[in-house]
């Protein structure tokens, strides 16, 4: 067995603070050989992760050949296992009796999104049980975008008060969803949701949807 503990560095998504994210990541090659450009896509996958997430605190990935002997050609099992707040989130890629002369990087594909569905599934529990719910009263409010879904389908909005706010590419006023970035600044209406707090309408502010916050 060879170990490789990897360090992945990425941006947090609060403007306000600019703190640097640092996931500890212990990838494992077990009875294979070890890959540098392995390990370079798995860097990547787990910064698409932590865009879904930016509070996991761990990620492991074991990487290794099934003991089918009376298999010929190579075939991949990859297992995944992230550590966030409040639990696991654990995936795993079996290639199955007719996974010979698999391709490792499809089999880290597979792996990796089966991850980030249960990540994301994890992350709206979290929203319905952990956030406390505050109506805007029908006014709206200003917050920054603090994070975006990979495929830009949601995100969060973090108001001054420091709570999140779920919003969905739908909520995003003229459409405009495409153009939206981390730090923007947005005006909003809040409602609750069945996710808990989240926006109905999101309005970026200003041209380019960057100006800082105003102090209350």
């Amino acid at each position: 067995m060879e170990l490789c503990v990897l360090t992945v560095s990425a941006m947090a998504r609060a403007m306000q603070s600019q703190r640097i994210m640092q996931i500890p990541v212990e990838i494992t090659f077990r009875d294979i050989e070890h890959s540098d450009a392995v390990e370079a896509r798995i860097r990547d996958w787990v910064d698409k992760l932590e865009r879904v997430y930016d509070r996991i605190t761990r990620c492991e990935v074991v990487i290794g050949q099934p003991h089918h002997r009376h298999r010929k050609g190579n075939s991949f099992s990859i297992n995944v296992r992230l550590t966030v707040p409040g639990g696991e989130v654990v995936s795993s890629h079996d290639p199955g009796p007719d996974g010979a002369h698999e391709d490792v990087y499809v089999a880290l594909r597979d792996a990796f999104q089966a991850a980030k569905r249960q990540l994301e599934d994890h992350v709206r529990t979290r929203l319905r049980r952990d956030v406390k719910v505050h109506t805007g009263g029908g006014q709206s409010a200003h917050g920054i975008v603090t994070f975006l879904d990979v495929e830009k389908a949601w995100g969060w909005i973090e108001p001054p008060d420091g709570r999140r706010v779920y919003f969905h590419r739908n909520s995003v006023l003229d459409g405009k969803m495409d153009t939206v970035e981390v730090g923007d600044e947005v005006r909003f209406a809040e409602e609750a949701g069945n996710e808990g707090p989240q926006a109905s309408t999101v309005e970026l502010i200003g041209a380019n949807g960057r100006h800082h916050l105003k102090a209350v």
